[in-house]
């Protein structure tokens, strides 16, 4: 039989690369006479900025302090063992690289129960062991933690989750099985389906201890110190540590019902890992923990080996990694500082932008518009955002002052923008009224002041076109809502310099936003994809199918909300403009719908009426639509929408408007909310046959976003 360091090692043979973590023994006599302790620090030897993981080389070295402290809790030389990370992290789970060049079955099986096997060794120690959760911890992380007797969290503790539904694995090393038998079922689903699904949604150190996760909480500053305070009075017996007693009865059941309600409403069935967690929760209801722990090692092992976990991955990686070295960007030594901000506009859209540029820069933004009663309801809105901030804890006193004091407005553009080093305007759509606030902005700044464009669909070349310098002129869009959205289309024009480019990344990077090079193309990325993909939709509802059938035959998607929902936040008259222009430009792909007019024309704000209360077809909207009679099935909807967008995201790539498939899927996870668990959209076409079957090929090589061959 395969021993768990056999398996440890032929993992680590396939990962050569792991950063591994190690887990430093050192004794030190515990307060009150409590007797010594064993504390183990686990650290991979770098700072905060590259969090500890967990990999096979990792958990064999682990498994060799655990031999260490096992021999002198068995010899009578330690009290009770204690678990701690290094500064600011605790631990943040598996290592995902580890994950991605799995091939076999077998060795994503050795994953699970090489963990399992040595976490369990914690819980069989002679002696009482704890968990000081000091730090950021995930996954494996809190899984540690878990098979401890008992356990503290810091107060200042940023980070605590199991993401691993949301990437498309379960937690595999006790989460699924010990966390509900530790808080309860409801809890637990909270915790393992809800927040996992919500984006990944983390806990803080309050919300760890207030769900009953950990025993105790204590202040960061000295955090160690207290809890191994604590420690010795739990094992002097001055503390009683009680735990609630778990309801094993119909509140388990409908606790793992409510998880599937929650999963359905966010993957619709399309991604399985969340469902294969539920299972295991149900399953362990009797509380079996070793049966539980080998339908974990099953589970996990089943879905390293599928797509959803490597697209996933791939997910994750986008927006981790490429997002922070935006493909085709110039030379940041190139960017020139911007020490005040103008924006053109004072709407909801321009506002929101004032907001973020004063929050993030921390300079002088000047709102303009065509009357001042505009600018005041701008200026206003900002400082009553700012006002909601300082009622949340977000800002301080001072500081809502001073953001405040930071954003004015002028009627004069001179005036207002003579000193300013970047300026955007935020004014209607149209190319005549956008070239003509260009003209006067032109006439009143330095000619090394940026002019930036929030155009969702216009060519930022020909906004450029009749100035003095279009050399400094960027598309700079942004997606609403502006302060939840992190991408930016950056749009290179026919002249814009690498200077000027340069410029807008660095102010995005501070913007915090998710930037990507995108050429001057209709729609550029993430409206070009939705229209095609919406225009679609409309057009199967106008040839006949019913609204029902064709919102359900997207639904395995998972997208965050279904096409005519999408329609009604973007707005029938918006959506209709960016038809009408994506029509001028490729008459022969992108149609517009005399229904979608109609709607519009009669002033509607989308298809459907919540008057009832619950979501209806609104009677007024169907008495407009003008409808053929060709029904398709919603596998026929499917095929039909996806097959649309491949080849729309081939002639994207083909045009060059990005510079690779990976920016299209960073774009529509970033600025569209497209699924985490489909990778974007390319896996998801590759791992359906789509492009194949449109294109001739598939959008990313094997073994990218998909098990390797």
């Amino acid at each position: 039989m395969t021993t768990t360091t056999e398996m440890l090692q032929r993992a680590h043979e396939l990962f050569p690369d792991e950063v591994v973590t190690t887990a430093h023994v050192r004794h030190l006599d515990l307060p009150l006479g409590a007797g010594r302790f064993a504390l183990i620090t686990l650290d991979n030897g770098f700072d905060h900025t590259k969090p500890t993981t967990f990999g096979p080389g990792s958990l064999a070295k682990l498994s060799e302090s655990l031999d260490q402290v096992e021999r002198e809790a068995a010899a009578g030389e330690i009290v009770g063992v204690g678990i701690t990370g290094k500064p600011f992290i605790f631990a943040v789970g598996a290592d995902l690289k580890g994950v991605e060049v799995l091939k076999e079955h077998s060795d994503a099986l050795a994953i699970g129960k090489g963990g399992h096997d040595v976490f369990k060794r914690i819980a069989a120690l002679p002696v009482p062991s704890f968990t000081f959760y000091n730090g950021a911890a995930m996954g494996g992380g809190v899984e540690i933690g878990l098979h401890c007797s008992y356990r503290t969290v810091s107060s200042g503790l940023p980070a605590f989750s199991l993401p691993e539904c949301f990437l498309g694995l379960v937690p595999g090393w006790g989460g699924c099985t010990i966390l509900p038998n530790l808080i309860g079922a409801a809890k637990a689903v909270t915790v393992i389906i809800e927040n996992s699904l919500a984006q990944n949604k983390q806990l803080k150190g309050a919300q760890v201890f207030e769900l009953g996760i950990a025993d105790a909480i204590f202040e960061p500053a000295d955090f160690v110190e207290q809890s191994l305070l604590w420690a010795a009075q739990v094992l002097t017996g001055a503390v009683t540590v009680e735990r609630p007693e778990i309801d094993r009865g119909e509140a388990w059941d409908q606790a793992v019902a409510w998880g599937r309600a929650v999963a359905d409403g966010k993957v619709h069935g399309a991604a399985p890992a969340a469902y294969r967690a539920l299972d295991i929760i149900a399953q362990v209801k009797d509380g079996d923990l070793q049966a539980g722990f080998d339908a974990e090692d099953a589970a996990l092992a089943d879905l390293i080996m599928g797509g959803e976990l490597r697209s996933g991955i791939y997910a994750f990686n986008l927006v981790q990694k490429r997002a922070k070295r935006p493909a085709g960007a110039p030379d940041k030594a190139l960017a020139r500082p911007v020490t005040k901000v103008g924006v053109v506009g004072a709407g909801l859209m321009a506002s929101q932008l004032a907001l973020l540029f004063a929050r993030r820069l921390q300079v002088p933004v000047v709102l303009t518009d065509i009357d001042q009663a505009r600018i005041d309801k701008g200026v206003g809105y900002v400082h009553g955002e700012i006002d909601k901030l300082l009622a949340k804890g977000r800002v301080n006193g001072d500081q809502a002052n001073r953001l405040k004091g930071l954003v004015t407005g002028s009627l004069d553009k001179a005036e207002g923008f003579s000193d300013a080093d970047f300026v955007i305007e935020a004014v209607f759509e149209e190319l005549g009224v956008k070239q003509q606030v260009f003209a006067e902005v032109e006439a009143v700044v330095s000619p090394t002041c940026i002019l930036a464009t929030n155009t969702s669909s216009l060519s930022v070349s020909e906004m450029a076109s009749k100035l003095e310098h279009p050399e400094r002129v960027v598309g700079f869009h942004f997606f609403n809502p502006v302060a939840v959205l992190p991408l930016l289309e950056i749009v290179r024009g026919e002249q814009t310099d690498d200077a000027s480019l340069a410029t807008a990344f660095g102010v995005a990077k501070k913007l915090k936003k998710t930037a990507v090079l995108v050429k001057d193309a209709p729609a550029f990325v993430v409206n070009r994809i939705l229209t095609r993909f919406m225009g679609e939709i409309q057009a199967i509802i106008d040839e006949g199918t019913p609204i029902s059938v064709t919102e359900k035959g997207v639904e395995p998607l998972g997208l965050p909300m279904s096409p005519i929902v999408l329609l009604e936040l973007v707005g029938p008259a918006i959506a209709l403009h960016v038809s009408e222009t994506l029509h001028g430009a490729f008459p022969e792909r992108f149609g517009v719908s005399e229904n979608l007019a109609r709607v519009v024309q009669a002033g509607k704000r989308g298809f459907y009426t919540w008057a009832s209360g619950q979501q209806e077809i609104d009677p007024e909207v169907a008495a407009l639509l003008q409808v053929g009679d060709t029904v398709l099935t919603e596998e026929q909807v499917r095929a039909r929408a996806l097959d649309a967008v491949a080849q729309e995201i081939q002639l994207m790539l083909d045009e060059g408007v990005v510079a690779e498939a990976q920016d299209i899927d960073l774009c529509l996870i970033t600025g569209a909310g497209w699924p985490f668990h489909l990778g974007g959209i390319t896996p998801y076409l590759d791992r359906e046959g789509v492009s194949e079957r449109v294109n001739g090929k598939r959008f990313l090589a094997p073994g990218v976003a998909s098990v390797p061959a």
